[in-house]
């Protein structure tokens, strides 16, 4: 299965190259990071459960 997500933050900050996790039901199963144009892709087998990204805030630039 692929997922493509379009990541932008509200308050303008860049993306690129911020590493993400998928999760189902809070386990991760896959990982990307977020390419120039601000999109990730996630490569995983079949999941169940309740799915959501993680994103490792740390890399970003304090503003």
């Amino acid at each position: 299965m692929t997922i493509r997500l379009k990541l932008e933050l509200a308050s303008g900050q860049p993306m690129q190259g911020a590493p993400l996790e998928l999760l189902a039901d809070g386990r991760p199963v896959a990982r990307g990071v977020v390419d120039k144009q601000g999109y990730a892709v996630f490569e995983t087998g079949p999941v169940k459960g309740a799915l959501a990204v993680r994103v490792d805030r740390s890399i970003l630039p304090a503003g």
